[in-house]
């Protein structure tokens, strides 16, 4: 046999052998396959193997062929079945890591207090079994998929490792057997291979492709490649067995060349090859073109930059010719690693199939499948080499895809496995050049957009930036790359070697220098733009990722001594390129107007550095400055844009559109600050230390254009500014100044200080939620920063600042959040409104921090009035900054401020107190940073001759009493400077007008600028090389004379700034000698910290005189002169006059508080008395008791017309009501604790046990055996699906109704109520309604009467009723006449039917019969009542009314009600009212008991429910119904209900115990009181009960268990008074309503009797309260024996019924607990972890978005179209089944809740918050929730009184889609 079939070898006849191994049996070839194989000879198996395998695994066949499939698995099990080998295969699972993979939407969790990289997360199995108790951790739904780090000691501490990764299991596990998986190591590489064909031969070059063909080919190769994904879940074994299948480079040269004799595989590797060719950096075509360009490069002809290389040439940066074409920098092949830049070569199957991952574009499965296999070790390494190699090609693939979002997160999905582990980005830097890869591939990115830049000189500028308008930024397509390139930057030991490596760090400047400057905005100053461009946000956020964020990155490796170099490298190349971008912008000097980037990254970069070096390097800080003259232009940006943030604000660019105002905002908002305004500050403050500070000065002035404005004049002409735009531009300059010279971000604070500054700014403007402080405080956006927020300083410094404001939840529904508030001392001592304006996005947040600033200081009394910013004292400057106060004491300035002053006090136009403020602030930062006298500065001030005649030199303290006494103003002619006569004391005073010309100077800015400029070039260029600079156009500066309406005028001053400051004192604060020459003496500073411009003036004064002797002698000399010290006398009628002033204002206030006041209360009483309408004789009956008010009709008024008047046939008026269905009373249950949300398999929720269902239960008993009519006379429906009417208390005339309903429909407004079903918002409380309930005419004559009490036996009344009843057959209804009332009427029952679903109606046999009608409505009475019952909380105590009862209208609705069923005749010989009073004749017993065998029988009295019958009573007996014959109805119901009470207890008794009691009664029965005895009566029900053996004979031993306690008489007591309870407190409810008896509140163990008083049941209340005896109340209209037994024999008599039944129906229980919401979970992540997995029980999926019942605990799928039934959602399906169109539901992935109700629904909030007292609505910030118990109350209680319609004001409707 065996050399058979080597013959059979050598003829090679393949086909034929593999055919019979085909033929057999799958499992029976595999086990003989593995057999042969496992032999030492084993190549006859080998050859079988590859024959059967070429077979099966031919790539001709179509993929969706899973034959091929099959085959595999039967071999790699080798013939065992597959899933048992799968578990073989697990059990020697070695693998120590997790590993999971996850897609999009997956829900993970990231620890920081156990993450080493901050890319950490671990999947909720591990999560949930490791310990992260008081961690720092967040539960987050994946962005772009991921995978679980458990067990990885290089991403996080072993510490938070889950229990089953912490045991390194791989060290205990048996080594595997050789031969288990020896058929994989056969048969998987060719796997692979057949895989690997069909993606070439699927792929198409893109251009001819779509999207739709290379899908198609993903789609059939689904279960191959999930075959794969199985295979790496087996564990670690197989992992390595894959891993050396994918790796091995002599399989794959076997393998996949393509046989030569096989035709298809040629074809298929030719394609292969095709789609190679362009996969690297640069295409072929372009290689050709480029080697001939770099030659000529040297010449910088074609503009070629040697990115790689160390020879870059500044002229070459961008050569003028190369601008015009795409590609503007061209890459050189003399790259460092060619491999780049060459096309791909592959060595083994894993570099192949991630070639095709990436040219399908990352198919989900795919990568899942890549990423499954990194737990192994060895192909974690190999994979990371081959993603690196692929990396430019990656980015090529993504810039051509159109589905770059989906790309990019899987890439990084990939990408952050790999590059997060610092050992592995370490040995790839090292080994394949990962930085050098990275930073071309970007650059060679942005090249592709790349656009000529038009800043500053349009026409010759060589600059080149990024076009935010390309896709590639507009999409953030670059976003994975630069993601990449941030995580391995956070890396210490590569982003030293990048520091290290100074080409690289050249290459990046040049690619930073790309942003630098791109989106120029230029002003529009003719017509408005017409396309507002929205790419800046593109812009913004390409700086911030693309630039910023590297930035940080390598700043935190720069936080040590050690690292000095590094920075000092860095900052070298920002010069440089800096140096570079002036020159290629060509510019000089002076910027070009109206033109602003506010994108310097260079500048920034620069900043950054510096403020490192100088804080923590201690570094020099001149060593690492440039020249003065770089210094000037490097100022000239940063203060470009803070002049232009103010000419943005002061509407300047308005043509420009919003989005240069959206601008403005993101580049001072939270997340951009410190990486833009933050170090543009810093950089200015640098300049202004270093640079000449008169220049400075003039320069800040000149740029913010309001140079003009600086004028001793009263009128000036500006060229550049309109008059409105002056004022802001100043109060903008003289800000910035302040901003300039007293913050302190980066001059020196430290960490904590800074965080607290910003923490307060925040607070200060808006109280603030934890989350939202987190995400405005601006933190360091590296995540490696080791500064976290959420870390403890961030905590401990929130609560050092602020308090804490529990969650409250407002009435008026709104639901605050936990908020904090700053500290009384934090407002005292910290405010600093410099902070709040740098900070603020919108103007308006620094208004709103000065009005809490002033409420603070009046709640305190420390200031009433209107208080200026406080003045905030900064902390000491850094040494290497100090030449900033230099700012403060030159002389520019304080010409500036003297001016100013002058001009205040003036009065000129365009001053506010604004510029007050910023002024006095800039004089008090001056006195409290004094300079330290040089004696250099003494030396230079000889050539400063310009402003000698201003100031004698420049220190503030010794200007600040410089008496200035002429000064040279340029003014228009029409000034009123110019029309006056020279002053005549000029004359005498002057020896000549020359002195004056002398000393008068003129001051001019401008000039002053120029000359400073020039003389620091001629400085800085000391070999003179003559520059003239041209003098730019945007200096206006003219030489005087000139223009000829200019003229020059001398103008006498004769004042200091001292004496300006004191004149302004006087001036505000209105007195005439508001400051006398003592006050200093008796000055108190410490109350001048607070106050307005009085106080600072004051404050200023005094610092100045504590800081100088010779100022204080001035300010009192000053003093004196101004107010001299004049006799009291004199003085009085001055100072009358303002105390009059005073006092006058005084008594206005108090005149307009009263009134305040008295309006508020007129409102107060007005709501009540609006509330309480609802019923007009109740009121009239309990306010005012008195006769006379009964005399007229009860009078309304219509809320629409205003008109007063009685409701009457014709013109009826009516409530305004809200019908609505309800099923809250059904579903309450008989404990008084909730039920609990089941949160595992195990709980369960049954309903068997609340109202809704046992009232069915007992209705549909009853149908079963007694006369349908009778059955719906004796329960009441409604429970579930009842109808519950509730007004608002207001009233209109119905017409008026109609009118206002036809308006509101033609009103075109959105509102969130539907008009057509009749909803509408009531006109005068706006509260959600949707019918009108008509009022009786009340005539009040007759109500006195029907009020009286009786004297008559109950006998009579008895008979009394029972006429009354026979009389309603004949009753004439009053409304025989169609009126306009009745027409009404009907409608109100049309709406109410309408209410309902037709199932809550439709109880009876024949839906829609008078009987079934007849029962719904008593039925709607019956809710209503017991629905006030529950409102009231359950029980009568309180008395009084309720906030329910105010909002109840029972009155009005009985009466509609009566009316209806006035329409209905109750059959007379069935009446119940014979049978509860009378004694049947025995003839008319026969008759009965001969009808049976037709007819079913009436239902016995024992089993009807008294408090319906009550009502039907009532409701059928002609109104007004007499309370003598209402208080007969109790009485006689009170005799069944307690006899029901005896009954249904005598069942509860042990039968030894019914034998004592019927004894013991028996014997008492002849005495006096006996029928009103409970122990004989009791008895006696035993007896008659007993008689036909048919009642208590079921199953005696569970009713012994039940009642093995004795019954005391106390507890049968108590026991039956419970049991008449509920019927007693519906019985007084409905009198208190028809009759307005007050209802008097008592104690709960008091209730019975006081309620049986108040029914007239008892006479008056008995004194031992502890005595009652609910059997006295009883009034028997018969003998109560014979009655007793009447009512027993029906029972007894029926001969259908089972012992059971019988039993049910007399074991009636009334009482009922509050209705309850479940309990819930303390923890949300309970809820969240059980049910957001679940599968749905309707579908059997797991919903996207799945909901929960808080009524009844079923689980739903919101929107889901899964479970759609006729067009609706399960969400409302449920609501109108469980809850009758009234939902409450928890979204389990959101965590809030919404309400659905009706064809509405809102958002309700959360329950579930957070430890900071906040929402996490959809779960995005995933920190732990906890159960609101108070929010969860409120929502209760909403559900429970049915005010959700009017608490909740967003509803929109839902259209049947929830």
């Amino acid at each position: 046999m065996q050399d058979n079939k080597n013959k059979f070898v050598n003829n090679k006849p393949e086909c034929m052998m593999a055919a019979s191994l085909l033929r057999r049996d799958k499992r029976a070839t595999a086990t003989k396959l593995k057999a042969d194989l496992n032999r030492t000879d084993n190549s006859t198996g080998l050859q079988q193997l590859q024959e059967l395998l070429d077979v099966v695994l031919n790539p001709e066949k179509p993929a969706s062929d899973t034959e091929a499939l099959d085959w595999c698995k039967c071999l790699i099990a080798g013939g065992e079945g597959f899933e048992d080998f799968c578990k073989t295969v697990r059990s020697y699972d070695n693998a120590t890591l997790c590993g999971l993979v996850w897609t999009a939407n997956f829900v993970a969790y990231r620890c920081r207090t156990c993450g080493i990289s901050p890319c950490m997360s671990l999947c909720a199995e591990c999560f949930n079994n490791g310990d992260h108790t008081s961690h720092d951790f967040n539960m987050f739904r994946s962005q772009a998929g991921g995978a679980c780090d458990c067990g990885d000691g290089n991403v996080m501490r072993d510490s938070g490792f889950c229990r089953r990764h912490r045991l390194k299991t791989g060290e205990n596990v048996p080594s595997i057997p050789c031969d288990l998986l020896l058929m994989s190591e056969m048969v998987l590489p060719r796997f692979i291979l057949f895989i690997i064909q069909y993606l070439r031969d699927g792929y198409v070059e893109q251009d001819s492709s779509t999207e739709r063909d290379l899908q198609k080919v993903l789609q059939q190769l689904e279960p191959q490649i999930s075959f794969l994904e199985e295979l790496t879940k087996m564990g670690g074994a197989m992992r390595t067995v894959l891993t050396k299948i994918l790796t091995n480079q002599q399989a794959f040269m076997d393998l996949s060349m393509g046989q030569e004799d096989n035709l298809y595989a040629k074809k298929n590797y030719e394609k292969y090859l095709s789609a190679l060719k362009n996969s690297g950096l640069v295409s072929v075509e372009e290689k050709t073109l480029g080697a001939a360009e770099v030659t000529d490069g040297a010449d910088g002809g074609a503009g070629a930059v040697v990115l790689m290389g160390k020879t870059i040439s500044p002229e070459d940066q961008d050569g003028g010719q190369s601008v015009g074409q795409r590609k503007r920098v061209k890459l050189s092949s003399n790259t460092k690693d060619p491999c780049i830049i060459e096309s791909l070569k592959h060595k083994c199957f894993l570099e192949e199939l991630l070639f095709w991952t990436i040219k399908y574009e990352f198919p989900q499965k795919m990568v899942t499948f890549l990423l499954n296999m990194l737990p192994d070790q060895d192909y974690k390494i190999t994979f990371t080499k081959t993603f690196v190699q692929h990396y430019a090609f990656i980015m090529k693939t993504l810039m051509k895809s159109h589905e770059s979002d989906t790309m990019s997160n899987r890439i990084v999905h990939i990408s952050v496995q790999l590059f997060s582990n610092e050992e592995l980005a370490r040995h790839m830097t090292e080994e394949c050049q990962l930085l050098d890869i990275m930073v071309t591939v970007l650059l060679y990115m942005m090249e592709s957009c790349l656009i000529k830049s038009e800043l500053q000189d349009e026409e010759n500028n060589r600059h080149v930036v990024v076009n935010c308008s390309e896709a590639l930024l507009k999409n953030n397509t670059y976003w994975p790359l630069v993601s990449d390139f941030i995580n391995i930057l956070s890396h210490q030991s590569v982003a030293k070697k990048f520091l290290e490596d100074h080409s690289l760090l050249m290459l990046w400047m040049s690619f930073v220098s790309f942003f630098q400057g791109m989106n120029l905005n230029k002003r529009e100053l003719n017509e408005h733009v017409e396309f507002e461009s929205q790419t800046y946000y593109a812009a913004f956020a390409a700086e911030l990722e693309a630039c910023a964020q590297p930035m940080w990155g390598l700043l935190t490796h720069c936080k040590v001594k050690e690292t000095q170099e590094y920075t000092k490298t860095v900052v070298r190349y920002c010069l440089e390129t800096l140096q570079i971008w002036f020159d290629a912008i060509g510019f000089i000097d002076e910027p070009a107007s109206n033109q602003v980037t506010f994108h310097l990254p260079l500048h920034r970069y620069y900043a950054m550095f510096l403020s490192r070096a100088v804080k923590c390097q201690g570094l020099d800080l001149d060593s690492l400055l440039p020249d003065q003259e770089m210094l000037m232009k490097i100022m000239v940006h940063p203060l470009q844009i803070q002049a232009s943030l103010s000419e943005i604000h002061s509407n300047m660019w308005v043509r420009n559109g919003l989005q240069i105002k959206g601008q403005a905002m993101t580049y001072v908002q939270s997340h951009f600050c410190n990486s833009m305004i933050d170090p543009d500050i810093y950089l200015l403050q640098v300049c202004a230390s270093r640079l000449d500070p008169d220049y400075f000065i003039s320069s800040v002035f000149e740029r913010f254009k309001v140079v003009d404005l600086l004028t001793m004049a009263s009128q000036h002409q500006n060229a550049v500014l309109d008059s409105e735009q002056e004022r802001p531009m100043l109060e903008g300059a003289l800000t910035f100044l302040v901003i300039l010279t007293s913050l302190r971000i980066h001059l020196g604070k430290f960490y904590e200080r800074i965080l607290r500054a910003e923490m307060v700014s925040q607070l200060c403007m808006n109280d603030r939620t934890h989350s939202a402080l987190l995400d405005l405080i601006p933190e360091n956006p590296n995540p490696k920063s080791g500064v976290v927020p959420g870390s403890c300083s961030f905590e401990d410094m929130l609560s050092a600042v602020a308090d804490f404001k529990a969650p409250v939840f407002e009435p008026g529904g709104s639901m605050q959040q936990g908020m904090y508030t700053p500290k009384a001392e934090v407002w005292e001592k910290e405010f600093d409104p410099i902070m709040v304006v740098l900070r603020t996005v919108y103007r308006r947040d620094v208004q709103s921090a000065m009005d809490r600033y002033s409420a603070f200081l009046k709640q305190y009394g420390i200031h009433t009035g209107n208080p200026w910013p406080p003045y905030k004292e900064r902390t000491p400057l850094h040494p290497c900054y100090k030449g900033l106060t230099r700012l403060l004491h030159c002389k520019t300035l304080h010409i500036v401020i003297f001016t100013l002053l002058y001009k205040i006090w003036m009065d000129h136009p365009n001053m506010s107190e604004h510029v007050l403020c910023m002024v006095l602030y800039l004089i008090e930062l001056g006195l409290d940073n004094q300079l330290q006298e040089n004696k250099e500065d003494e030396v230079r001030s000889i050539d400063e001759h310009c402003h000698d005649s201003w100031f004698p030199g420049t220190n503030l303290l010794s200007n600040l009493h410089h008496v200035i006494n002429f000064v040279r103003v340029r003014v228009p002619e029409t000034a009123p400077e110019v029309k006056r006569e020279p002053p005549p004391s000029t004359s005498t005073e002057a020896a000549s007008y020359g002195q004056n010309l002398r000393e008068a100077q003129v001051f001019s800015l401008v000039a002053e600028r120029r000359r400073k400029f020039q003389e620091i070039i001629n400085r800085s260029n000391t070999e003179a090389t003559q520059v003239v600079r041209p003098k730019s156009s945007s200096t206006r500066w003219v030489p005087p004379g000139t223009p000829p309406q200019l003229v020059t005028e001398i103008l006498e001053i004769r004042e200091s700034m001292l004496s300006l400051l004191i004149k302004l004192h006087q001036k505000m604060s209105s007195k005439q000698n508001s400051l006398s020459a003592s006050w200093l003496d008796d000055a108190d500073t410490g109350r001048l910290a607070h106050g307005d411009g009085i106080t600072a003036i004051e404050r200023i004064l005094s610092k100045a005189a504590a800081r100088s002797c010779q100022i204080k002698r001035s300010i009192q000399d000053v003093c004196g002169k101004l107010f001299p010290p004049v006799l009291p006398k004199k003085s009085s009628p001055a100072d009358k006059k303002t105390m009059d002033k005073e006092e006058r204002r005084q008594r206005a206030r108090e005149r307009q508080k009263k009134l305040l006041a008295e309006f508020a209360s007129r409102q107060k009483s007005f709501m009540e008395t609006a509330m309480d309408v609802e019923s007009p004789e109740a009121e009239a009956a309990m306010d005012l008791g008195s006769s006379e008010v009964m005399e007229s009709e009860t009078h309304y008024d219509c809320v629409i017309c205003g008109q007063s008047g009685p409701s009457t046939e014709d013109r009826p008026t009516g409530l305004v009501v809200l019908l609505q269905a309800t099923s809250v009373l059904g579903h309450r249950c008989k404990s008084k604790e909730p039920k609990n949300l089941p949160t595992s398999d195990e709980e369960h929720i049954y309903s068997a046990d609340t109202c809704g269902v046992a009232h069915d239960v007992r209705l549909t008993l009853m149908q079963q055996f007694f006369k349908d009519s009778s059955c719906l006379q004796s329960v009441s429906i409604g429970w579930d699906g009842g109808v519950y009417v509730q007004t608002c208390g207001h009233t209109l005339h119905i017409d008026c109704h109609k009118s206002y309903m036809e308006s509101l429909r033609n009103d075109q407004v959105l509102q969130g109520f539907s008009v057509d079903k009749g909803e509408f918002t009531c006109p005068l409380c706006r509260q959600f309604a949707n019918s009108v309930l008509p009022c009786r005419p009340g005539r009040a004559a007759d109500a006195a009467s029907w009020h009286t009490p009786t004297s008559k036996k109950t006998t009579v009344l008895v008979k009394e009723v029972d006429d009354l009843q026979e009389r309603l057959a004949l009753f004439p209804v009053s409304f025989s006449t169609e009126s306009n009332l009745s027409k009404e009427m009907e409608l109100v029952i049309k709406d109410i039917k309408n209410t309902t679903q037709k199932k809550y109606m439709d109880y009876g046999k024949n839906p829609g019969s008078p009987d079934n009608d007849f029962l719904f409505m008593y039925s709607v009475a019956r809710t209503n009542l017991e629905l006030e019952l529950v409102h009231r909380g359950g029980n009568l105590c309180s008395g009084g009314a309720s906030a329910a009862a105010k909002r109840s209208c029972l009155n009005q609705l009985f009466h509609v009600l009566a009316m209806h069923m006035r329409l209905y005749s109750i059959d007379s010989a069935y009446n119940p009212w014979t049978r509860l009073t009378q004694i049947a004749q025995n003839k008319e017993e026969d008759n009965r008991a001969g009808k049976e065998g037709q007819e079913r029988p009436e239902v016995p009295m024992l089993f009807r429910d008294a408090p319906s019958l009550l009502i039907i009573f009532v409701l059928t007996m002609p109104q007004p119904l007499r309370k003598e014959h209402f208080t007969c109805v109790v009485k006689m119901l009170y005799n069944l209900q307690f006899t029901q009470g005896l009954a249904a207890m005598s069942t509860k008794f042990s039968s030894e115990e019914r034998q004592a009691r019927m004894m013991s009664g028996a014997l008492a029965k002849n005495t006096a009181i006996s029928e009103k005895s409970c122990e004989v009566l009791l008895s006696h029900v035993i007896s008659e009960l007993s008689k036909e053996n048919r009642v208590y004979n079921v199953n005696p031993e569970e009713t012994a268990m039940l009642s093995s306690s004795v019954w005391s008489p106390q507890s049968v007591e108590i026991s039956l008074q419970q049991f008449c309870l509920p019927f007693l407190r519906l019985s007084c409810l409905l009198q208190h309503h028809l009759y307005g008896d007050s209802l008097t509140g008592c104690l709960e163990e008091e209730e019975f009797s006081s309620l049986a008083v108040c029914l007239g049941l008892l006479p008056s209340s008995p004194q031992p309260s502890n005595a009652m005896h609910s059997a006295s109340c009883l009034e028997w209209p018969v003998s109560a024996f014979d009655l007793v037994s009447q009512w027993c024999a029906e029972v007894t008599g029926l001969s259908q019924m089972q012992a059971e039944q019988t039993l049910t129906l007399l074991v009636q229980d009334p009482q009922w607990a509050a209705p309850r919401l479940l309990q819930l979970p303390d923890n949300y992540n309970i809820i969240f972890q059980y049910y957001h997995r679940k599968a749905c029980t309707v579908c059997k999926k797991v919903p996207k978005d799945p909901a929960l019942c808080l009524v009844c605990g079923a689980f739903v799928c919101l929107k889901g179209v899964c479970c759609k039934q006729q067009g609706i959602c399960e969400c409302v399906l449920h609501s109108q089944h469980c809850g009758a169109a009234a939902g409450i539901f928890l979204l389990i992935n959101a965590s809030v809740i919404i309400i659905i109700r009706g064809h509405r629904f809102c958002l309700w909030g959360s329950i579930y918050l957070d430890a900071h007292g906040e929402e996490d609505r959809d779960l995005r910030r995933g920190k732990p929730l906890f159960l609101c118990e108070e929010r969860y109350r409120v929502l209760e209680q909403q559900w429970v009184s049915h005010t959700f319609d009017h608490i909740n004001k967003r509803w929109g409707p839902h259209y049947n889609g929830l």
